[in-house]
């Protein structure tokens, strides 16, 4: 979109700030460019939110043209986000990511570029916009910079031959993931409550690249309470629990191997994004990361209610 001029018949009473001028048009182009969206959806943003703050645009404008106006760069600003999010490729997202600072390591942005997203995504749904997804039963698949903070903060308890859990699996996408890291010797397990989810999800994982794990063993989905992890494949060297604990599950905590790190959100409506470290010792550390918000980690009844 190189430019974009609407004319607007204005009736300009009082102007403090541009005294005695009127205006015919407006060019609109300088607050979306035209250069590659992705990069350029915030500044459109901060840009829209100064056009709004012009004295000269609140005073001069009829209410009903006023928001006419508004209306009309609302929707365009939503086909600016619908661009900008709509990579159509799934290692153009991983550049995006990488350019932007949430990928850091070679190793997950190879992985990321790997297992494509459009695979565990609606296909209502745009694939590559960096926000979550529904993926149906009051359930999401988290944004790609969630993702990509997740698999950085885990990656050296997801070596080759190492076993990882994945609590709340979903869309499956993140396991596929955990798989291809730790590797043919390795241990990969997702659990999730909801069986249809689960089921979608193994078909999901079975058109990516992780398919040939899924099918030798070292990938594997079940339903299950994840508040109870996964027993038969324990300890873990790294477990992410996709949900919000208001506090961390004893279960999970004795299932995770000394030396290994978890990763889960705890709070309730306030959360944050804690890494827990298990020392060699059987002692636990922890510190926050970041603010989030995610699904609750509950029952499959609660989490189903008013679905």
């Amino acid at each position: 979109m190189s430019s974009l001029r609407l004319s607007l018949p204005l009736s300009v009473p009082r102007i403090s700030l541009l005294q005695s001028r009127r205006y015919s048009s407006c060019d609109f182009s300088r607050f979306f460019p035209s250069c590659y969206p992705g990069e350029k959806l915030q500044r459109g943003c901060r840009r829209l939110q100064s056009f709004l703050e012009m004295e000269v645009l609140l005073r001069s404008l009829r209410p009903r043209l006023f928001f006419r106006v508004i209306w009309f760069l609302g929707f365009i600003l939503f086909l600016q986000f619908w661009i900008a999010g709509s990579i159509d490729k799934n290692k153009a997202l991983v550049e995006h990511l990488q350019q932007y600072g949430k990928l850091r390591s070679d190793k997950v942005a190879k992985i990321m570029e790997t297992i494509d997203r459009a695979l565990f995504v609606k296909k209502e749904y745009p694939p590559y916009v960096d926000s979550p997804m529904p993926i149906g039963y009051n359930a999401t698949i988290s944004a790609p910079h969630m993702h990509a903070l997740c698999l950085e903060l885990l990656k050296d308890h997801l070596q080759p031959g190492m076993h990882a859990l994945d609590v709340g699996s979903g869309s499956g996408y993140l396991t596929a993931c955990f798989a291809l890291m730790v590797g043919p010797e390795g241990r990969a397990v997702g659990i999730e409550h909801i069986p249809e989810l689960v089921a979608a999800s193994i078909e999901n994982v079975k058109r990516s690249a992780a398919a040939p794990l899924l099918e030798k063993g070292s990938l594997s989905l079940h339903v299950a309470d994840g508040r109870d992890g996964w027993p038969e494949a324990a300890p873990y060297d790294a477990i992410h629990v996709g949900a919000a604990a208001p506090e961390i599950p004893k279960a999970l905590l004795d299932q995770l191997k000394p030396g290994g790190r978890m990763v889960i959100p705890v709070g309730h409506y306030f959360q944050d994004l804690q890494v827990i470290d298990k020392k060699l010792d059987g002692s636990i550390t922890s510190r926050n990361v970041t603010g989030v918000r995610y699904v609750p980690l509950t029952s499959r009844s609660a989490q189903l209610q008013n679905y």
